[in-house]
């Protein structure tokens, strides 16, 4: 690409919980799409460079959104009335059996590709569906819109409906291996991420399966930790020989510093150790988590026990694509935990949450 100037207000990061502003500045991108600095005075040797100057317009790193769901786009927001568990069987996988149809995968994946790059996010872990053509489709639509992406064939061969639950670990792992084969090096910004859906949609089996997977293909991981009460109960049942629900994604190989873990509003000590020592990334969902009452993550105390942390919108339990209303929910959502007792800690900031929203490179 051609390197390119653009001057106006910016604003970024310069570490977990500091802003920097420099008003009226030069951001140089370089033939490589980075940027190569911002600069107060623009030295000579960018001079001969096109200038886009925008003004007073305040110019910021793009988002990254660890967790969402794009095939919950179309009823992101309804279903309040539910908790976790009831709002997947009713509307959540109802919906997503529709995905089965390529033709509609095309259009609600076409929209929700549109929204996300209209929108301050320029990366993103998405969760697909359990299809693999459909998973195909919005893989292919995302490349297009020149975002940087993760997609997800969800893998869930245990406790759901007939009309969407995968035959078999052996059928689910089979199926996950072609939808890697058939994308391998297609795509310059999108690539794959193995994506059970959680503990109890997925065979111990299959859990072990795709971490052999991701060893040998070395390919990322996202999935659900601890979002309800109910649930860590739920995977208690059914793993009763693992110390915790964390444990049960450890020996299956699916931790580590390329994983993605939404929620994790309920992490016991020895998990947060886990989490820690594995490095894998906590994405928080502070609509979501609001919105099916599922509770509200201490944030604090994990970025001060130095856990790896981010943001993400999880659409549909969040009612908004919008990763800037995403800092916003995070900062009261932890004020509201402050305010109950429930930290011990000072609440976030909004430097910190910016911080942490917006992506490791200024674009």
């Amino acid at each position: 690409m051609e390197p390119f100037i653009l001057r106006g207000n910016y604003i970024w990061s310069e570490g977990p919980a500091e802003l920097r502003l420099m008003p009226r500045a030069w951001g140089v991108c370089d033939d490589k799409g980075r940027c190569a600095g911002v600069f107060g005075v623009l030295p000579a040797e960018y001079a001969g460079l096109p200038v886009r100057d925008l003004g007073e317009a305040l110019i910021l790193p793009g988002y990254s959104d660890l967790h969402t769901h794009a095939a919950q786009y179309r009823h992101m927001g309804l279903g309040m009335d539910y908790e976790l568990i009831g709002w997947l069987s009713r509307l959540t996988y109802p919906e997503e059996a529709r995905f089965a149809d390529e033709d509609f995968s095309r259009r609600v994946y076409g929209r929700f590709a549109e929204e996300l790059r209209a929108g301050f996010t320029t990366r993103a872990c998405i969760f697909a569906s359990a299809h693999r053509r459909g998973t195909e489709v919005l893989m292919e639509l995302l490349e297009q819109t020149g975002l940087r992406t993760l997609v997800g064939k969800v893998n869930m061969d245990r406790n759901a409906p007939d009309y969407i639950r995968e035959p078999s670990p052996e059928a689910a792992l089979s199926d996950t291996e072609r939808w890697l084969s058939e994308t391998a090096g297609r795509f310059r910004n999108t690539g794959p991420i193995l994506t059970p859906r959680f503990v109890p949609s997925c065979a111990p089996e299959t859990l072990a399966g795709l971490g052999r997977m991701r060893k040998a293909r070395h390919v990322p991981v996202q999935s659900h930790l601890d979002e309800t009460p109910e649930e860590v109960a739920w995977v208690r049942e059914l793993c009763p020989d693992s110390p915790s629900y964390a444990a049960v994604y450890e020996e299956a190989g699916l931790l580590g510093p390329d994983t993605v873990m939404a929620h994790c509003i309920y992490l016991t000590e020895p998990e947060i150790e886990l989490m820690r020592e594995s490095g894998t990334f906590i994405a928080h969902c502070p609509a979501s988590n609001m919105n099916v009452r599922s509770g509200i993550a201490p944030v604090r105390k994990y970025i001060d026990m130095g856990l790896n942390i981010g943001l993400g919108t999880d659409i549909s339990g969040g009612h908004s694509l919008d990763m800037a209303q995403a800092v916003r929910d995070a900062l009261s959502a932890s004020r509201l935990l402050w305010r109950l007792g429930e930290e011990k800690l000072p609440h976030l900031t909004a430097a910190e949450e910016i911080g942490r929203a917006s992506c490791r490179e200024r674009v």
